[in-house]
């Protein structure tokens, strides 16, 4: 198991859990309440930073139950923060739904977990290798 060093940069800020045993994310809270309109979308405070390890992400994701109750969804699915960064977390949420979503502080709104980051060697290259597909793009393999 790897190590997630997690800093408070708020007092009112609550370090994640995992809520069940088997649980491959840990939820993250609001820092402070905040209104989302319907169709628009927000920044919001985690109160947090964490020092990710070398050879890793944090990936932010969305919490199915806001996305099912209530059309919030994390924006940029899966939001990644890298192992170098060591600012605040940040959660971008659009409210897709049909009313204003209220956020009080310490609510779940989003989701972690870390994943092993591979590194791949980017050579430019004249030509590809053919495929059957080729270039067919979105939905050229069915609906």
């Amino acid at each position: 198991m790897i190590a997630l060093y997690i800093k408070k940069l708020d007092s009112n800020a609550r370090i994640p859990k995992y809520q069940t045993e088997e649980a491959a994310g840990f939820d993250l809270h609001a820092l402070e309440d905040a209104e989302i309109a319907a169709g628009e979308r927000a920044l919001v405070r985690t109160g947090l930073a964490v020092a990710v390890p070398r050879g890793y992400e944090l990936q932010v994701r969305p919490r199915s139950s806001l996305a099912l109750k209530y059309g919030v969804t994390v924006l940029n699915t899966p939001g990644t923060v890298d192992s170098d960064y060591r600012g605040e977390l940040l959660v971008i949420l659009i409210n897709l739904g049909r009313e204003t979503y209220k956020i009080n502080g310490g609510d779940r709104i989003a989701q972690a977990i870390v994943k092993t980051v591979e590194k791949v060697d980017l050579i430019e290259a004249r030509e590809l290798s053919d495929t059957m597909r080729g270039d067919g793009g979105f939905g050229s393999t069915g609906v």
